[in-house]
């Protein structure tokens, strides 16, 4: 369970303050026309400042408070915007590594964006057919058959961008080479590598007895 942060704690603690600095002055204009006994003027007064004072630090609060995020804000903006810029450098490395003509790069970045053939046509102003044509030397130049197998080439530079993870303060997933659990090796290093008291018994070989 995730425990809260000081600093969230310190905002709650000031709401709850305002909180009951509201219901003071609220109580002070219901006793005043309701007619009820008021308390003494010197309780008054220490209750008006503590609500004065309290109302004054969730002010002070408030700005902090909007001040840093705003600042969180900018600061996901700008890495969002360079992780997508180091996406899009990749992309057209991939495009000149494939020589592609300007004419096809158009149509491969429309089919990226998930644009269907029609609709490809119609914003470059060419037929179906053309679009078709430069869509398959687009595949056999990247070497795949279709745009599926596209997509995935741009979604697997996108998951392993190391230019983007890291400018973007994003930590990539560390994937570490797990032995095979085919046999009882690969099981018994598996155990041996965590550390846990082997609890499964390896299967006996083939030549024993």
């Amino acid at each position: 369970m995730r425990r809260p942060d000081r600093s969230r704690m310190g905002v709650m603690v000031v709401v709850a303050v305002q909180i009951l600095c509201a219901v003071f002055f609220v109580a002070n204009i219901l006793m005043s026309v309701l007619g009820l006994a008021p308390i003494s003027w010197q309780v008054s007064e220490l209750i008006e400042l503590g609500a004065a004072f309290g109302l004054l630090l969730g002010v002070i609060v408030g700005i902090v408070v909007l001040r840093r995020t705003l600042a969180r804000s900018d600061l996901m903006e700008s890495r969002l915007q360079r992780a997508s810029g180091a996406f899009m450098a990749g992309l057209y490395a991939r495009f000149d590594e494939w020589q592609l003509t300007p004419a096809e790069r158009d149509v491969a970045l429309f089919a990226i964006k998930g644009l269907s053939g029609a609709e490809i046509a119609a914003l470059r102003g060419v037929s179906e057919g053309t679009v078709k044509a430069q869509s398959n030397a687009i595949y056999r130049k990247a070497g795949v058959s279709g745009r599926g197998q596209l997509l995935s080439l741009f979604l697997d530079d996108l998951m392993v961008l190391p230019t983007a993870a890291q400018s973007a303060g994003v930590v990539a997933p560390v994937v570490s080479d797990v032995p095979s659990l085919a046999d009882g090796t690969g099981v018994s290093a598996a155990v041996a590598a965590s550390g846990v008291p082997s609890t499964v018994a390896a299967p006996p070989s083939s030549g024993a007895a």
